[in-house]
């Protein structure tokens, strides 16, 4: 994989050839052995950081005329902090690379206005940082001890360039350990599926033995196939989004008590079935394997002409799920006049209903601040307000 990439970026094997430490980690190109001065004159070792951006998962440009460095701030012969170099105190979480601590960021923007590529950047950067150093003690930064493989892992078929722009990449490590069942692909079903497949979730579990039909495309994400017609939703949303991640496992099937061995590994769970009884043995079986889950439902009519209603989404977690069920929240039985009710949803509003679903998850598992711990959130779409409740 190393090779691979390097093969198809001259820049960055330039560097390779030259006998940089180079390295990559995720969407990070990382050199180490790099030598400077620091405020006693004293010979360090640091390393630089730069984010990498590509347009088609094998080219990679360098981004900008910034770099991340791993050290404190280099000194000249004279004593004095290398001038020219802006940016300040910067952290950088990097995840696979625990030994590279980020503690600030530099900008040196050449006369040209920007770098040809990586090759060009690291050269500016070496001649800046290390020059003292070299002079100095005759250090260099060409060690060739490049790290050939790629640290870390993902589940993505394409490198998350997302995360690595947004520097979240500690965030997003919070999630990758976990396994997700989905119960339910209908409407706010298929939306926290989009959803969750864009997160570094180790495995997603799908469960839904109901079949795709016009309806379904009008209230969930993605276009329309009409070979996908008729067809299991488990199987159109496992051909859809295969492609982009591993770990994914939708299976056309009804959950119920009799379903443990298929939540062995799981670790959290989204309920998002519209039948009470359906919801009843679902939630007994997991409050019985301590599975902590978000149930989420919505309530809309036209009694006022527009649609007006409620979105809910309840967090059930195993220290309180007995409590949270006394609460009643969430229907558990069916009502007699299900079978001529209108079942009214529309994809914004599902998507809205995911969203809120994911969300409390994502606080939950620490990616999002939580000052409030909400289990209970409700959201009126009359008002366009969210009401939550503690536990």
């Amino acid at each position: 994989m190393f090779h691979a990439l390097v093969s198809h970026n001259e820049d960055l094997n330039r560097l390779l050839v030259k006998g940089y430490a180079i390295a990559l980690d995720g969407n990070h190109l990382i050199v180490r052995d790099i030598p400077y001065l620091n405020d006693k004159g004293e010979l360090c070792w640091g390393a630089i950081v730069c984010k990498m951006q590509s347009p088609d998962n094998k080219r990679y440009t360098q981004k900008n005329h910034q770099i991340f460095f791993a050290g404190s701030h280099p000194h000249g012969l004279d004593g004095k902090p290398v001038a020219n170099l802006g940016g300040g105190p910067h952290r950088l979480p990097l995840p696979d690379s625990p030994d590279v601590v980020v503690q600030r960021s530099f900008s040196n923007k050449p006369q040209s206005g920007g770098y040809a590529d990586h090759f060009a950047k690291i050269e500016s950067y070496v001649t800046i940082l290390c020059g003292p150093a070299m002079e100095r003690y005759g250090a260099s930064p060409l060690t060739f001890n490049a790290v050939e493989t790629i640290v870390g892992t993902s589940v993505f078929k394409f490198k998350d360039t997302l995360t690595t722009l947004a520097e979240i990449g500690d965030l997003s490590a919070k999630l990758k350990n976990e396994v997700v069942a989905l119960i339910g692909l209908g409407g706010t079903g298929a939306y926290v599926l989009d959803f969750m497949v864009k997160t570094p979730v180790a495995r997603i579990l799908g469960f839904d033995r109901d079949l795709y039909h016009v309806h379904n495309a009008f209230r969930s994400p993605g276009k329309l196939d009409e070979a996908e017609l008729d067809q299991s939703k488990a199987e159109v949303y496992q051909n859809r989004y295969e492609g982009f991640r591993e770990g994914l496992s939708l299976v056309p099937k009804f959950v119920d008590e009799s379903c443990a061995e298929d939540f062995r590994d799981v670790t959290f769970a989204f309920v998002c079935v519209d039948k009470g009884s359906s919801r009843r043995g679902i939630f007994d079986l997991l409050v019985k394997l301590g599975i902590p889950f978000i149930d989420v439902g919505m309530g809309l009519d036209r009694k006022q002409g527009p649609i007006n209603g409620t979105l809910r989404a309840t967090y059930y977690e195993p220290a309180n799920a007995e409590a949270m069920l006394e609460r009643n929240l969430a229907e558990l039985g069916d009502r007699e006049d299900d079978e001529y009710r209108v079942n009214v949803q529309i994809a914004e509003l599902n998507a809205l209903n995911a969203c809120l679903a994911v969300l409390r998850y994502k606080q939950i598992r620490g990616f999002y601040l939580d000052e409030n711990y909400f289990n209970h959130m409700l959201f009126k779409v009359n008002d366009i307000k969210i009401h939550g409740e503690p536990e």
